[in-house]
């Protein structure tokens, strides 16, 4: 009788072990459509907005220079390059006239199929008698969104405008921090906009004088207005920040104007009335001359930071 009753009893415990089975996998299955549909719930919520790439603010900053300052430029490719920024895409590009010689024509021919980030004007090299107008005058024309032609001038997408919502010219011993850069330009305006460093050094009126030639910048409309003008054509001799500016007021241009002090200011040392220590909300940090200075402002904004740890090498 045992033996009848025994595989009855098996087969009981068999079917129920089956059921509990089923049981968990259902819950399981039910689980997992649960935790992929909160994921992707979760996905399509932020808390914050979060800018596409086609929000960023795009901005070209140029740094006139001369054909045969390779290790500078060299040096400051390192400077913006280990830059991160958010919220926006920034180019730098050195700006120079016309090659003279036979060496820059190979050398900077080599530097351009490396990096891509150079400018030719069509000029005779000069610093206060029109490279600054040939600088702004020259961009919408190479900028221009033509798919028909590929000039490897910009990585701006083919048929955005404006290409750049802001242009600045940047001197080559001014350090410019990015990301601080842009979030101070985030709020202002991008149509007739005039940004930067106001002189005299006790000014803060922006209104009154002009924005220093340490690196100063305007929206990209002023740029256009800068190519179609009669104004700046006539007046192009002179101290170029001083000129920019009266071009800019006899024209009644860049109405919205940013004085950046002291966000920009001159390195402490020798202290001036332009000078100011350096500080956490810094932009821009302007006559470093020496590597000295570049060094200890360096140190100063802990640019290493993120440099990992490795076997290869060893940096107390």
């Amino acid at each position: 009788m045992k033996f009848i009753i025994l595989p009855f009893i098996f087969i009981a415990l068999l079917i129920t072990l089956a059921s509990i089975n089923e049981t968990q996998f259902n819950h399981l299955s039910n689980f997992r459509k649960c935790t992929t549909s909160s994921s992707s719930s979760n996905n399509s919520i932020s808390i914050l907005p979060i800018k596409s790439p086609e929000n960023d603010i795009r901005i070209l900053l140029g740094i006139p220079t001369l054909p045969d300052h390779y290790d500078r430029r060299h040096f400051l490719r390192l400077i913006y390059g280990t830059q991160s920024v958010s919220g926006a895409k920034i180019d730098v590009k050195f700006v120079f006239c016309n090659l003279t010689k036979e060496d820059q024509k190979v050398l900077i021919a080599l530097e351009i199929i490396q990096y891509n980030d150079i400018i030719i004007l069509n000029c005779k090299e000069n610093m206060d008698k029109g490279k600054t107008y040939t600088y702004f005058s020259s961009l919408p024309d190479m900028f221009k969104s033509d798919s028909d032609s590929d000039s490897g001038a910009s990585n701006s997408d083919s048929g955005t405008y404006p290409p750049y919502h802001y242009v600045i010219k940047g001197d080559d011993d001014t350090y410019f921090r990015l990301q601080k850069l842009v979030e101070t330009l985030i709020p202002l305006p991008r149509e007739d906009l005039y940004y930067g460093y106001v002189v005299p050094c006790p000014s803060m009126d922006p209104f009154v004088n002009y924005m220093s030639g340490m690196g100063y910048l305007v929206s990209w409309d002023i740029v256009e207005w800068i190519k179609e003008s009669e104004i700046p054509k006539g007046h192009l001799v002179g101290p170029e920040d001083k000129i920019f500016g009266e071009w800019l007021k006899e024209g009644r241009r860049g109405k919205n104007r940013f004085n950046a002090k002291w966000h920009m200011y001159n390195y402490p040392e020798p202290p001036t009335r332009c000078t100011h220590e350096l500080w956490p909300d810094t932009v821009a940090v302007h006559l470093l001359k020496t590597q000295e200075k570049w060094i200890q402002t360096l140190k100063y904004f802990n640019v290493t930071q993120n440099l990992k740890p490795s076997k290869l090498y060893h940096i107390p």
